[in-house]
């Protein structure tokens, strides 16, 4: 892609966080096998989960100010050099004697706490590094990353934890956090915080004025709305290779890596071949968030798909839904003041994190009585219904887009 060719900082900084990506999904494998180690594994399974993904809701009010007040790039270093020394502290207290029972769930928490940095931090850099006319291409690498990480972070830590066990995984996962330390601070322009005139602290409505932004707030609910249902999707993996599909585990593993492909061609898509066709000439805020309905819609219709052909299924999910992710992300960057992009990113990406675990309590009761088609209509219902909105309601959120590029 061309802004990888013509902005060295940004892909110095995308190179750095494709690494740590990966190296995350194999942290996850080597601290859940850890835990299956411990007496009681099994039933621990469930508190290292809550130390995963609880604390990120914390972590997103906190990472919102720092990144609006500080040079992004060594917010981006910090954190990387924290959850490094968190990761580095298992193999470390094993090689001095043992490993604390509460240390893997601390190390855990800390890295769910921390989540948001990155993934609020490099959003936010991309509308100082890359022009306008490549911020759909820089989303769509952002995409691809973590597309590749959730294909090979988990091949990888598991062929590691069989070779070398579980504390090699976590001592490849120090060094990317340290590798991505080194490639923020080498970014050569600075990432600033808000100007000067906002230095000493953004009033705290000014970020709640987001909030009145119709075309951010109808986006942000229809993508918490199919969150849900990606949601629901997590849940019926398992069940369908459990009970419906021949292979088991292999049936699993074939569903997500279904899924993962599916978001990569898609991601390649939004950031070239359709940003280049679809939306050239007159990239209008208006146009993409047409763009973005339709290929909700399509999403919407591919959880319909699952319940005959799950791997189908699997495959067009992750296709529709990596565009509207990519197009959406531009639209906001074009959306939030320079000065709340920390704030602005880490409070609407929190928000959409929020959702998936309502799509697992929803959809297990319906799996448990085996209607399948039953929950494959609901995630087409929850994650369609809010995109008819964005299209049918167009004209009403057209007043907040007359600004946007």
């Amino acid at each position: 892609m061309r802004v990888l060719r013509t902005s060295a900082d940004f892909r110095l900084l995308w190179l750095g966080s494709s690494l740590s990506l990966i190296g995350d999904g194999m942290t996850f494998v080597a601290l859940t096998w850890l835990v299956l180690d411990q007496p009681g594994g099994t039933q621990s399974l469930g508190l290292l989960a809550m130390c995963y993904t609880l604390p990120v809701f914390a972590g997103g009010l906190l990472t919102g100010p720092l990144l609006d007040r500080f040079d992004k790039r060594y917010v981006l270093a910090a954190d990387s050099l924290v959850r490094g020394a968190a990761m580095a502290a298992l193999p470390l207290t094993a090689a001095f004697g043992g490993v604390p029972h509460a240390l893997p769930f601390v190390v855990a928490a800390i890295h769910g706490l921390l989540k948001m940095v990155p993934l609020a931090g490099f959003p936010a850099a991309i509308p100082d590094l890359v022009p306008p006319r490549d911020q759909d291409a820089a989303n769509a690498l952002e995409s691809i990353s973590f597309s590749v990480a959730g294909m090979a972070g988990p091949a990888l830590g598991g062929l590691l934890i069989g070779w070398f066990g579980s504390m090699s995984v976590l001592v490849f996962d120090a060094v990317t956090y340290v590798l991505f330390a080194v490639a923020a601070l080498a970014v050569r322009r600075p990432l600033p915080p808000a100007p000067a005139t906002d230095a000493g602290g953004v009033p705290a409505g000014a970020l709640f004025s987001l909030l009145r932004d119709r075309v951010l707030v109808a986006t942000t609910v229809a993508f918490m709305a199919f969150n849900v249902a990606a949601g629901m999707l997590t849940v019926t993996g398992p069940w369908l290779a459990k009970t419906h599909l021949d292979g088991g585990a292999q049936a699993l593993g074939l569903l997500l890596a279904a899924l993962a492909a599916g978001e990569l061609a898609g991601s390649v898509l939004a950031g070239s071949v359709l940003a280049g066709s679809v939306l050239s000439g007159a990239r209008t805020a208006a146009r993409r968030l047409v763009a973005i309905a339709v290929v909700q819609l399509l999403a919407a219709a591919s959880f319909a798909v699952v319940a005959v052909a799950p791997y189908v299924g699997f495959l067009l999910v992750g296709l529709f839904s990596a565009p509207m992710t990519v197009w959406a992300q531009s639209l906001r960057m074009r959306l939030i003041p320079p000065r709340l992009r920390g704030r602005g990113f880490a409070l609407l990406r929190t928000l959409m994190q929020a959702t998936p675990p309502a799509g697992t309590a929803l959809a297990t009761p319906l799996l448990l009585d085996g209607r399948l088609v039953a929950a494959a209509a609901l995630m087409a219902a929850l994650s369609g219904l809010p995109a008819l909105a964005l299209l049918t309601g167009r004209r009403f959120l057209t007043p907040s887009l007359h600004n946007a590029p």
